[in-house]
């Protein structure tokens, strides 16, 4: 059974992500395709990015400058898939949640693997532009963001007593979310295990090599 990972991407004392994240996780695992494991950056005591070549060492298995740092890649690579629970900041993410996706430097722990969201905020905006910039950046990271996403606006008033969202379209949007997830990472798992490229920037540097050398 392949296994989804839940990211809570905001960890300030105040955040909203209770009323949140423990919802997703119960809907994912009646969702029945996945093993599902919550990973909360409260949990997750990262430093500010600081790695270089220098602080990698062998890159088949990497030695970072902090074991908390190593420990972070390895847990992330574990996963199949990914569902990212997001606050909106200032027009964008929580700097926690993109410095943890900057600290899985040569691992490649997201590549060829799916990403969805669940964004949510105190206004009419509803995480829309945090999930947008996080597409780009899991992109970067070599994940596949998914287009199916969910959006909860007005995150005070979302969930009723039972924990339940107060609009049936969020329920319906976390179930296609799930259901693109489950299909996604049974064909990227497929897809993974017959062999993968080597990263985009290996192979230009390897190329870039090759014609020096002619």
């Amino acid at each position: 059974m392949p296994k989804l990972q839940i990211i809570v991407g905001s960890t300030r004392p105040t955040r909203a992500a209770e009323r949140v994240f423990p919802w997703v996780v119960q809907q994912a695992q009646r969702h029945g395709a996945f093993d599902v494991e919550l990973l909360d950056l409260r949990d997750w005591q990262l430093p500010f990015f600081q790695e270089h070549l220098g602080t990698i060492g062998d890159f088949s298995d990497p030695t970072y400058s902090d074991p908390i740092v190593k420990a972070w890649n390895k847990k992330i690579a574990e996963g199949d898939a990914y569902l990212i629970v997001t606050a909106e900041y200032n027009h964008s993410v929580p700097g926690q949640l993109k410095n943890a996706i900057d600290n899985l430097f040569v691992s490649f722990a997201l590549r060829n693997k799916p990403v969805g969201f669940v964004g949510y905020s105190g206004g009419i905006a509803a995480g829309t532009r945090a999930v947008e910039h996080l597409a780009l950046i899991v992109i970067e990271a070599e994940a596949v963001p998914l287009r199916n996403t969910v959006l909860i606006p007005f995150v005070t008033n979302a969930f009723g007593e039972d924990g339940e969202p107060a609009d049936p379209a969020t329920g319906i949007a976390l179930s296609i979310t799930l259901e693109d997830l489950a299909w996604w990472s049974n064909i990227l798992s497929r897809a993974r295990a017959e062999g993968e490229l080597l990263p985009g920037t290996f192979r230009a540097r390897a190329a870039a090599a090759a014609s020096q050398a002619d």
